[in-house]
Formats: C-alpha cells, structure tokens, sequence
C-alpha cells in the first residue's frame, strides 16, 4: 500500500443529510445547529483512517434545478423542503473542508452524483477510489479500483460496496444498477420505475436478460417467457421504464477543472481548524487531526 494513491470522494450533501437525521440535535454555545456537520466529520474521519486515505475531494449538489428536471418535471418532486437545521450547516462543513484543503466541487445543472463519477471514472486507473456516501446512488460506478463507503444503521458502521457486496445485496452486478432501479423505481428521487415490478423480479429480470434494453428487444419477438401480469405492466410502463433508466444513470463525462495532485490530503491548516472546532464546541475533534495523515 505504500506510495499508493487512495481517493476519496466525498457525496457531501448526501452525507451531510444521513448525519442530521442520524444523530440528536446539537448547538454550539451560540445557539448554532452543529449536529449534522459533527456525524459528517466522524465519518469522513473514520473513512479516512479505514482506508488511509491521501488524496480527499468533496462534491456538492446546488439548490438550482438539474438537466434530470428538464427530463421529467416531477424528479424528485416528493421529497419534504430541506429542514433550516441542514441548510445552516452547508456553510460551516464548506468552510471546514476548506480549512483541510480539500478542493470543493459543485455545478449548477448536475448533481454531485454527476460530478463523482465524472472523478472516479477519470481517475480510477491512477488511485484506488473510495465514495463516501450516504445513499447508494453511486453503486452503478462500481469496479475493481473503485468502491463505496456508507454508513450501516449507525454512523459508527460502516459498510464498503464492492462488487460481490452488490451482487449479494441486490442480485445484479454495479453495472446493471441502473436498469435494476429503472425497473423498480426510486421513491427518494420520485423516479417512476414500472409499477408491480419489486425488487425481487427486477433482479430476476435483469438476471435473465442483463439488461431493459435486452428485455424489450426480448418482448418484441414474444419469446420471452414472462408471467401475463409481469409482460402486462413492462407493456404498460415502457416509456416510464426507459426514462427512469435515463434519470437514474450518472454523467461520467463532464468537463470538469479538476486536479488529482491538488487533492493530496494532510495539508491543512491546523490553527485555523482548531479556531473553528472551538467556536462549534467540538474540542475532541481537535485530538483526532494528528491520526488523519496517511503516506
């Protein structure tokens, strides 16, 4: 492992959410929430130490709308307004994350998940990459250099995705995520999927076939041997089906200004951290900086 380049890519909005939810409400002496940025930072600090990593980016949505709105007006159209607790502590995890050194990332018009597999798809043959998330969204970039970090039931576990991980979970490879979840739809993200098809046949289905594409070319010959109510809902729901396998793929080819080397991790600017761990009334994180540098 020595003089290996490790990635992490941080799915910041993501992981800043999963933190909020997953922990009591915590202020600092000014009456500021601080609860989400402090899971935040257990997490990427454990990730950190778990795979030694040297190299970290962060990735952040924007709150403009994406080109996936543009696709299907109502992405994401059910998800509840962002609680005022996580939208105050955007600003002080983008000023902590500076305060490391780690370069920060957004683009109106795309999605973080945009920008992650835009990095880990350009990079995965110089570094092994690690996607620390708290969604699964990005089990479709999944290969041998590249892996998924998440938080189990607790912010304290945590499980790496890799390959057999997804395969034993989901009961497709990472690479037919995206037809699995263009089947059976996403709620999170209001993707519509094909009504009737769960979890269990959809990875029957794209076990079968490999993928939606191979199915309907399938369907259309009337060879494939299919159940009437399952062959009745693909019918029904062709357009939604290929839609949603539009919604849910990520961009992997942005043009992006981005810098492997300037994401080397270790050298930040421990005063200034020490400055802001104070004032959020976090005096045990300031102990741990000294464990988070990796050859």
């Amino acid at each position: 492992m020595e003089n290996e380049k490790r990635l992490i890519i941080i799915d910041s909005s993501s992981l800043l959410y999963r933190a909020f939810h997953a922990l009591p409400p915590l202020t600092n002496s000014k009456g500021q929430a601080t609860g989400a940025v402090y899971g935040f930072l257990l997490i990427l600090f454990k990730a950190i130490k778990d795979v030694k990593a040297n190299y970290v980016v962060a990735c952040f949505d924007t709150k403009k709308p994406t080109f996936r709105h543009e696709q299907f007006e109502d992405y994401k159209a059910h998800r509840a307004p962002t609680p005022d607790g996580i939208i105050s502590q955007f600003p002080i995890i983008k000023s902590v994350l500076s305060a490391f050194n780690i370069p920060l990332f957004e683009k109106e018009g795309f999605e973080a998940d945009d920008l992650i597999a835009t990095i880990a798809k350009k990079y995965a043959s110089d570094a092994k990459v690690f996607i620390v998330s708290g969604d699964l969204d990005n089990l479709q970039l999944i290969d041998e250099n590249i892996k998924v970090y998440t938080p189990g039931k607790s912010i304290k576990e945590t499980i790496i995705y890799d390959k057999e991980k997804v395969m034993e979970r989901f009961g497709v490879t990472p690479s037919q995520m995206n037809d699995f979840k263009a089947l059976t739809g996403d709620s999170s993200d209001n993707v519509p999927g094909v009504a009737g098809i769960g979890k269990t046949i959809a990875s029957d289905l794209i076990g079968r076939f490999g993928s939606i594409k191979n199915l309907y070319d399938e369907m259309a010959t009337d060879t494939a041997i299919l159940k009437p109510k399952i062959k009745e809902a693909l019918r029904t729901n062709k357009e939604k089906a290929f839609m949603s396998l539009q919604l849910v793929t990520t961009v992997a080819d942005m043009d992006l200004d981005f810098k492997l080397e300037n994401c080397k991790f270790g050298n930040f600017d421990k005063q200034k951290l020490e400055m802001i761990f104070k004032e959020l009334n976090f005096s045990s994180m300031i102990d741990k900086l000294p464990t988070l540098i990796f050859d």
